[in-house]
Parts: structure tokens; sequence; C-alpha cells
């Protein structure tokens, strides 16, 4: 079978698998983020959490006469992969094929995800009280890296230099928020092999198995997986991995501070942290 055939037959078997989309890959609705903010409540003790936000670099073979435009600062060719995910490994957003060599803050900015997030364009609850607290209501959030945006509506951690109890606190707490990503990816580069080396295929086709692959990973994780038979099985990737995206904002600080004041009281806190 010749090359070109070959071509066409993967083509088109990835366009007829997004036609699974709808199902396993709709627009986020607000009751959707009521049911992941619980599902983060209850498995990361992360309270009106409806998200946890990370890049990867897919590895695609260099297309011709693209100069540099594919290569990263990690020194291969690349698309980026950019994902939000829930507690059950599964995607609910997902912005795909930037290329390797844009600036990290700038795919964040230009993706349909960072739009939404900086314009609270997403279809989110509302502000609600956080559990036991008598304090003020607190913004549903999606949770980052340190190199992640601080916005109201999404988190980072502390800088980890000179971090007294309560910002340590908060970074810990975060970072059982943020590992469900990390292992999505895990679990969604082991799944396809195919992203285990460079895609040997030219860009648009690169991007079209890409979404296929993120349709298939979430109906796997919709209908046939428990939530954490796979987590046990494939680590996380490497902070190589991840995505810097840049910038900061003051109503972001002051609901960290919220955030960070909730997880050292006694009804935000909880025995393992101790």
């Amino acid at each position: 079978m010749g090359t070109s055939t070959i071509a066409g037959v993967v083509r088109a078997t990835c366009t007829c698998t997004l036609t699974l989309k709808a199902s396993v890959l709709p627009p986020p609705t607000r009751q959707q983020g009521l049911d992941i903010a619980q599902g983060f409540l209850e498995r990361a003790q992360f309270p009106n959490c409806i998200g946890a936000l990370d890049g990867k670099h897919i590895r695609v073979k260099k297309p011709p006469n693209s100069g540099s435009q594919y290569y990263n600062y990690k020194q291969f060719f690349s698309v980026v992969l950019l994902a939000l995910a829930d507690t059950n490994y599964g995607f609910i957003i997902v912005d795909i094929g930037s290329y390797g060599s844009t600036a990290d803050a700038s795919i964040f900015r230009a993706s349909r995800m960072g739009r939404w997030l900086q314009s609270n364009q997403l279809d989110v609850p509302q502000p609600a009280i956080l559990p036991g607290s008598t304090g003020p209501p607190a913004p549903y959030v999606v949770v980052g890296d340190e190199g992640s945006a601080l916005l109201n509506n999404l988190m980072r951690p502390f800088p980890r230099r000179g971090l007294d109890a309560k910002r340590r606190m908060f970074n810990y707490r975060l970072s059982r928020a943020r590992r469900f990503v990390e292992c999505a990816f895990g679990i969604f580069s082991h799944k396809w092999w195919v992203f285990l080396s460079p895609i040997q295929l030219a860009p648009q086709n690169v991007n079209v198995v890409i979404k296929a692959c993120v349709v298939l990973h979430n109906y796997i994780r919709t209908y046939e997986s428990t939530p954490d038979e796979d987590a046990q099985v494939y680590t996380p990737p490497s902070a190589r991995d991840t995505l810097p995206l840049g910038g900061t904002g003051s109503d972001g600080l002051r609901v960290r501070e919220l955030f960070s004041d909730y997880f050292m009281s006694p009804s935000g806190s909880f025995p393992l942290q101790q």
C-alpha cells in the first residue's frame, strides 16, 4: 500500500473519530463546572476548582520549508497541546496546533481557553463560600503551575523562596490539584504510542491526529475507566514538559490570599497536610 494511501486512511479514520466530540468533549457548562469542582474537593481537597491547566509539546518531524517555526526551547520540533483536565484525567477544553517556537505566554493569550479565562467568558458557577467557612464568597478557579498567569479565576503557586507556613500550605494544596492534568498527559502519551516519538505527518494531519486521540482519550475516561486505574501506572511528565504561561494580577493576589487563609483555618485544613 502506498504512502499517500496510508496517509489518506489515517486522515479519514481520525476525521470519523471526531464525530464523537459532541458527546465526550462538549462545551463546558455551569453544571459541569459544579460536578468538576466536587471532584476536586473530594479527591484533592481543593474547593471551588473547575480544572487543572497545563501544556505539552507534541514532537513532530520538521515540516518542509518551515524554518524554525516548530523548533521549541527544548531543542526539538513540536506543536503545542494546551489542556484543562478534570479529576477523572479527562480533558475539558483543549487548544491544539500552536508552533513550538511560539512564546508560551503568547500561546495561552491567543488560545480560546486563554481568552475565555482572561475575559471571564467561561460559563462557570457563581462565587460560593468555601466549605465550612464564614468568609466572603470565593470565585471558581483553574489551577496552574509556577509560570501560569495569576488571575481572579486562575491560581498559581507562590514563588518558592522565603515561604512561610501559610504559603507553603497553599502550594502543597495547589500541587495536589494540579497533579491531575500531569497524570492526564502521562496517560494520554502512553495510551497512544504515536506520541512517544516524532509524528511523521504534515502539520495539518498532525493536528487531526492529536484531536482524534484527545476524543478517544475522553471516550475511554468516560465509558471504560475508573478514576485511578491508570494514574497508578503512568508517571506524570517532568517539569521540562510543562509550559510557563506568564502574567499576574491584583485580583488574583487577593483570591490567592483568600484560599491561603482558608487552607490554614480549622474548616479548610485536613489531617494529611500536617
